[in-house]
């Protein structure tokens, strides 16, 4: 067979799915049936195979607009953040959204509000005037949210927060049991005197510090008081709650293991042991948490800590919403918590000696 090239004003004309039925020999309902997910038990595997080839040399792709007013679809997921589009921080829940859309077929059109309530409403309102299939709302850090006006005119899920009236499903971390497995790293290496640092007034510190005195109880330990240091959430909160630990304390007094509110307290305690000159992880062991890209790796030592599953929460929030799109029935109202993994590095080592 030969090939089929269509020109127009000098330059190559993209193909049709009636060339790919000349090309391929069949009629072109046959390479319809292909192209909307009809064609078994109507055509065989010999056939598929030869109209997907003759696709693939005539780099045909399907019009998803034409798809999209046949199925009164437009194959596009609205994305309404507070602050993640402007924060380095969370770029992996952007990113599993629009990947997870994409191999779908589907594309993300994506509004930052700057936390806004007015443009969040303006945001979902413009969205819904573009037919969009679907939105999602997404926030930079887990907190109950303000559901913006609209969003239950449309399939709809949270990803990162929780909704204030209970209305809409949601996809968050699992922040109890990823405190968990944060002071579980330090109990597994032998270490009993333990501390945490750091944290803010939010759902997240909560379900963190909930975790975290889970795990002691199970070995009989509870929390100290003094060693419960809430302090904020940047580097400076992490080096002076540190300081309050560790400086002037006998050795046999204080912790032998922290446990940080994130990876930027955890900067900062590092930073303070250095300063009092105790060796990480041989005197003092640090676990961090949100392995927050291009830091985490690259502390000195690197640092051990509690990933938050940012590019999960995307690909889930998407796969739910798409799931809802092509049911016809919006999801149900739960609340899927997602698994925050540890992700061993250097700053934890065995207790030291008593």
């Amino acid at each position: 067979m030969g090939g089929v090239e269509k020109t127009r004003g000098g330059g190559a004309e993209r193909a049709t799915s009636r060339d790919v039925a000349r090309l391929a020999g069949v009629s072109h309902t046959a390479v319809s049936f292909v192209f909307n997910g009809r064609a078994q038990g109507n055509l065989s595997a010999e056939t598929q195979e030869k109209i997907r080839k003759a696709a693939e040399q005539l780099g045909y792709r399907p019009n998803a607009v034409a798809r999209g007013l046949r199925r009164r679809r437009t194959a596009v997921i609205g994305l309404v953040t507070d602050e993640i589009a402007t924060s380095p921080f969370a770029g992996r829940l952007l990113r599993g959204a629009m990947d997870m859309a994409w191999s779908s077929e589907h594309l993300v059109l994506t509004v930052d509000s700057g936390q806004d309530p007015v443009a969040e409403d303006a945001a979902v309102a413009e969205l819904l005037d573009r037919r969009v299939d679907g939105i999602i709302y997404a926030a930079l850090s887990l907190r109950r949210a303000r559901v913006p006006e609209g969003l239950h005119r449309t399939f709809a899920v949270l990803a990162n927060c929780l909704p204030e009236d209970g209305s809409l499903p949601a996809v968050i971390p699992a922040e109890r049991a990823g405190g968990r497995s944060a002071a579980r790293v330090l109990l597994d290496a032998g270490h009993r005197r333990v501390a945490l640092v750091g944290g803010l007034d939010d759902i997240a510190t909560a379900e963190r510090l909930r975790g975290f005195r889970d795990v002691l109880r199970t070995v009989g330990l509870t929390a100290e008081k003094d060693w419960i240091v809430r302090t904020g959430g940047e580097i400076a909160a992490g080096y002076q709650g540190a300081l309050r630990l560790l400086d002037g304390v006998p050795a046999h007094r204080r912790p032998t293991g922290i446990v940080c509110y994130n990876d930027r307290v955890a900067a900062g305690v590092l930073h303070a042991a250095a300063r009092l000159g105790l060796d990480v992880p041989a005197e003092l062991s640090v676990v961090g948490y949100d392995d927050q890209e291009h830091m985490a790796a690259f502390l000195s030592p690197p640092l051990t800590t509690v990933a938050l599953p940012h590019r999960a929460m995307g690909e889930t929030a998407v796969r739910l919403l798409l799931d809802a799109i092509d049911s016809g029935t919006a999801p149900p109202v739960t609340t899927r918590r997602l698994e925050c993994p540890v992700v061993t590095r250097g700053s934890v080592g065995p207790a030291p000696s008593p």
